[in-house]
C-alpha cells in the first residue's frame, strides 16, 4: 500500500520553511499532495491558481528528486476531510516552535477523533527556517523589503511582481 500524504496550507505565498517541510515529507512517502486551502472569510495576496503554480515550480522537482510523486489540489473544507478525498493515511504538519507544537497537537486530537486511520505527524522546521512565516514575508514584500533569504527565488520574483502595481 503506497504511503500518502497529505500537507495543508494557505501557502500565500510558500515560504523556505514550507519548502523544508516538502523536502522532508517527500523522502518518506510515495505520494505527497500538497493542500492549497481556500477560506471564504480571508482575502489572499495570490489566487490559489497562482499559489498552485507556485507550489507546482518549485516543489515539483524537489519530489521527483526524492522520488515521491507529487499532486497539488484546493480545499474549502475541513483538512481532515480534504486528506480522506486524496487517499492520504498520514497528515504532514510543520512546528516552528512550541506555540505551533501546543495548536497542532491539539488539532491532531481532533483530526484522530473524526478520522482515526489518518496519522499526524510532526516535522520540526529546520533553525534557519524556523522564524520565517508568510505573514512577514507579505509584510516586507508590500513595504519594498528584500524577501530573498525567506522564499524561493521564483516566488520572490512573483512577490516583487505583485507589489509593484
Amino acid at each position: 500500500m503506497p504511503r500518502i500524504a497529505l500537507f495543508a496550507g494557505s501557502f500565500d505565498p510558500m515560504t523556505n520553511g514550507h519548502l523544508d517541510v516538502v523536502r522532508a515529507s517527500a523522502s518518506m512517502v510515495d505520494r505527497l499532495v500538497l493542500a492549497v486551502g481556500i477560506h471564504p472569510g480571508k482575502v489572499p495576496l495570490f489566487a490559489a491558481e497562482e499559489r498552485i503554480a507556485m507550489l507546482e515550480e518549485v516543489c515539483a522537482p524537489v519530489a521527483r528528486a526524492a522520488g515521491c510523486e507529487i499532486a497539488f489540489l484546493t480545499f474549502a473544507d475541513l483538512v481532515i476531510t480534504a486528506a480522506q478525498r486524496a487517499g492520504a493515511t498520514i497528515l504532514i504538519r510543520g512546528v516552528r516552535d512550541g506555540t505551533d507544537f501546543d495548536y497542532e497537537m491539539q488539532m491532531a486530537g481532533m483530526n484522530a477523533v473524526m478520522a482515526p486511520e489518518v496519522q499526524t505527524i510532526f516535522l520540526p522546521a529546520s533553525p534557519i527556517v524556523r522564524p520565517i512565516t508568510a505573514t512577514l514575508v507579505r509584510q516586507i514584500a508590500g513595504m519594498g523589503g528584500d524577501v530573498s533569504a525567506f522564499v524561493p527565488a521564483q516566488v520572490a520574483a512573483r512577490l516583487k511582481q505583485k507589489f509593484a502595481k
